[in-house]
């Protein structure tokens, strides 16, 4: 059975509060005695799960150059929890049984995994319900995405699909608004209503949206800009775009 690599303090402090099961074993930095490293030592033992104390080389031969550790880092059993297409249908279907509007954030080919465990960081924090993003040609859950998402990645599902456009038209068949975020675009987003069952679409660094992808989105909307910089990075237009969405919802 492959084994994962969980790292960082919030990553594996959220992965033993929701799968303690997924960790075979805990890594921890020999002499490290602070709360924070106390707090995660005690939910292992409460799980029963096997810790061993290590230097730093150990810690930083196991991560490479992907990222910092801060002296914990957890070896899983099988993949963290990757949802797929049937998933999230029987998401949609369960939100309409609870009579609540569906708030879902999908990434457009985001390859960078910073930006991609920031957005989830982000969505996390804003209450969606779920991230969805292409399984070719995109950043998949990685122990640096892990890391920056600082626990959302264990918490949040994040729905990989084959055919994102045609995603996209079953949640339009849903009765899912679809919202692109697009430089280009007339409306902007304190313009429009973010309101009811919606899914925010935001592009890859770069080249945006695919074309593909913006011809199935119902709007486009755009993040008024100031200055002479012409964009964002993608993670900080999530933010800006999912609290937006955020605070016309919570009226």
């Amino acid at each position: 059975m492959a084994q994962q690599l969980v790292y960082g303090l919030h990553a594996v402090q959220a992965l033993l509060k929701s799968s303690p099961q997924q960790v075979q074993e805990l890594l921890l930095l020999r002499g490290r005695k602070d709360q924070k490293l106390q707090k995660i030592i005690r939910q292992a033992e409460q799980n029963e799960i096997a810790i061993r104390f290590v230097d730093r080389r150990a810690l930083d031969d196991k991560v490479g150059d992907e990222g910092n550790h801060q002296g914990v880092l957890a070896i899983c059993v099988g993949d963290t929890r990757v949802y797929d297409e049937q998933f999230l249908k029987s998401l949609l279907a369960e939100l309409e049984e609870r009579s609540e509007a569906p708030f879902l954030l999908i990434l457009d080919g985001v390859t960078d995994p910073h930006n991609l465990g920031a957005c989830l960081r982000s969505a996390e924090a804003a209450g969606v319900h779920a991230v969805i993003a292409p399984k070719d040609n995109a950043a998949g859950l990685t122990p640096t995405a892990r890391k920056v998402a600082c626990g959302a990645a264990e918490v949040l599902p994040f729905v990989t699909v084959t055919n994102l456009a045609r995603t996209l038209k079953m949640l339009q068949q849903a009765g899912v608004w679809i919202f692109g975020a697009a430089g280009e675009a007339e409306q902007d987003i304190y313009q429009s209503s973010l309101t009811g069952p919606v899914a925010l679409v935001m592009g890859a660094e770069g080249p945006g949206l695919r074309r593909l992808t913006r011809e199935h989105c119902d709007h486009l909307i755009k993040i008024p800009m100031a200055g002479e910089v012409s964009s964002l990075n993608v993670s900080v237009a999530t933010g800006v775009c999912l609290f937006e969405a955020v605070r016309q919802r919570a009226k």
